[in-house]
């Protein structure tokens, strides 16, 4: 083999394994909810749970909520929508028995997530990145479990719930 060909197969080799590699972190598991009023509300919306690596790239759209407002967004410890209030999912998902927080900073519970903000036709639209939950596996495995959406902004302060109101819409996180 000549001494180009010998260059090009190695080149080809770790370009190989070099997107094998990028193929595996990229690969993972997924996850989706797809949120339903509770009774007396009109929020619904989906959500995708797709884990990369370390970390759970959770996007999706929420829609009918109180226009240019905040609300709490968390995942709750029971995929159980079967109250009309939501309130059959429990509370934070907190396998690790943290007190409640602001999301990726400092000790917070797993299920405490990025709060939602409504644009003017009462629309959130997000994409963020969670390093404290995983999909299909681990402590921190948010499969199986509720997703809320609250009537009022998450305080970040309050145990354990961080005061963020009534449940407007749950979801049970399933495999993808």
């Amino acid at each position: 083999m000549t001494t180009a060909r010998c260059l090009l197969a190695a080149i080809a080799a770790v370009a190989a394994t070099a997107l094998a590699g990028c193929a595996s972190l990229m690969g993972g598991s997924s996850a989706s909810a797809a949120l339903m009023p509770t009774t007396g509300n009109t929020t619904t919306g989906s959500v995708t749970f797709a884990q990369r690596g370390g970390k759970v790239l959770v996007s999706g759209e929420v829609r009918g909520l109180k226009p240019g407002a905040e609300h709490g967004f968390h995942v709750h410890e029971k995929g159980d929508c079967s109250s009309g209030d939501g309130m059959s999912a429990g509370g934070h998902f907190n396998p690790a028995a943290a007190p409640h927080g602001r999301h990726g900073q400092g000790s917070h519970h797993a299920g405490d997530l990025v709060s939602l903000r409504a644009d003017a036709s009462g629309s959130a639209r997000f994409s963020f990145e969670s390093a404290t939950i995983s999909v299909g596996g681990g402590m921190a495995d948010v499969v199986g479990k509720g997703l809320i959406v609250h009537r009022d902004p998450d305080d970040y302060a309050t145990q354990p719930t961080g005061n963020a109101g009534a449940r407007l819409a749950c979801a049970v996180i399933t495999r993808s």
